[in-house]
């Protein structure tokens, strides 16, 4: 049932109002003037806008900014308690849960052993998290939820996801009925570039990829401040284009896919045939082969990294981003990635691309659950947020949030 909201409120038709907020929201704390002059909206506007926000308690007054002459400029910022998401990051044997402020800040983490592939996963991850939801203090404005996987609508949450077993399961609409909450449900890589733009290194970038490295590989795109999701929800699944046909067996099923060559298990078994790893080990003994200087090691990362940079360089030259961001487990080994993924990028984009600035996170399992997260936390922001049916109970319960603290 939606609550009945008044034209005024925030989370109702003044589309000024929720434009300030937005852009507080994406770009952080800022002045008056700022806002005003980067939305193109009169001084008396966003001072009527500002302390109608600042009354209902989501933006709040902050310290003044140094003043390079003249009068100094109060900031305004988000009230970061003034709501709460749950985030949570479904693999294939764990789930990871973040309870996370408005202004992005965890607060709460939680992870768990967990079988995706278990009858009764789905009743398991509902527990888990109907248990979470019971530790935040701020009012829940809903949940995220990101798998590695295909989800054609979040808002609805139905998902396809060879890794976890699922094929057209029903998440988003099982977890809602349990909980009585919000719940969006998208790519986990998707969901990363949504945290990136609101709370991270996006900020002021409205054009951006996520590339993430890791298990297998994925891709994200955000385009004039719209996060690509194609037709069906498939944008960015570049893992399985083959790259080589008739090359490697992919778990998937066909053969030459781009994760059968730069995946984790990719890496393992060039290293095995390198030589440079014996049977049984893994990743963790490659890197370490690596770090000791073995050059064969280094290599296998080289390789890998050329075959990614030869894969993603016609779709960065369509997009043509203000930054790619590198993220994923993986980055824990980039330093023998960077060198060869940034040469051969060199020489295959257009010229006046050879610049594009490639910048490299430093990862944490709680990234991705944190980017669920932000799926909730965007939808005040981001009117091209993919909220759908779930964006007016979102809305509703910020709005109620910020009454109960007046």
């Amino acid at each position: 049932m939606l609550v009945h909201m008044q034209d005024d409120d925030v989370a109702g038709g003044d589309l000024t109002r929720m434009d300030v907020l937005a852009f507080l929201g994406r770009q952080g704390p800022a002045s008056r003037a700022t806002v005003a002059r980067e939305l193109d909206l009169s001084p008396a506007t966003v001072s009527q806008v500002t302390r109608r926000l600042i009354h209902q308690g989501v933006v709040e007054p902050l310290y003044f900014a140094p003043s390079e002459g003249g009068r100094p400029g109060q900031l305004l910022g988000l009230v970061g308690d003034a709501g709460r998401a749950v985030g949570a990051k479904v693999a294939a044997d764990h789930v990871v849960l973040v309870d996370v402020r408005l202004d992005g800040q965890v607060m709460a983490t939680h992870a768990e052993e967990f079988d995706a592939t278990a009858e009764s996963a789905v009743d398991k991850l509902l527990a888990l998290l109907s248990s979470f939801l019971q530790r935040g203090e701020s009012r829940l404005l809903g949940v995220g939820v990101c798998v590695p996987g295909v989800v054609r609508r979040p808002d609805i949450g139905d998902v396809d996801a060879e890794v976890l077993g699922w094929a057209g399961m029903p998440l988003g609409g099982h977890l809602r009925k349990g909980l009585g909450v919000p719940v969006l449900v998208e790519n986990d890589v998707k969901a990363l570039a949504v945290a990136e733009r609101i709370f991270g290194r996006g900020r002021g970038r409205p054009n951006l990829v996520v590339l993430t490295v890791g298990r297998g590989v994925g891709f994200a795109s955000v385009c004039n401040d719209a996060l690509q999701r194609g037709s069906d929800g498939g944008a960015g699944e570049i893992a399985h284009v083959v790259v080589s046909p008739n090359g490697r067996e992919c778990a998937c099923g066909q053969r030459g896919c781009l994760e059968a060559y730069i995946g984790t298990e990719a890496l393992a078994d060039a290293g095995r045939t390198s030589g440079v790893l014996k049977s049984g080990d893994g990743l963790d003994q490659l890197r370490a082969s690596a770090d000791r200087g073995e050059p064969r090691a280094r290599e296998v990362f080289a390789r890998a990294a050329q075959r990614l940079a030869q894969a993603v360089a016609p779709v960065l030259a369509a997009l043509n981003p203000d930054a790619v961001l590198v993220s994923g487990e993986g980055v824990a080994s980039w330093q023998y990635w960077d060198t060869s993924f940034r040469n051969t990028l060199a020489h295959r984009l257009p010229h006046w691309m050879r610049h594009l600035p490639i910048e490299v996170d430093d990862w944490d399992d709680t990234s991705w659950a944190r980017g669920a997260a932000a799926l909730v936390l965007a939808t005040p922001f981001d009117r091209n947020a993919a909220a759908g049916e779930q964006r007016p109970q979102v809305l509703a319960r910020l709005h109620s949030s910020s009454n109960k603290r007046h």
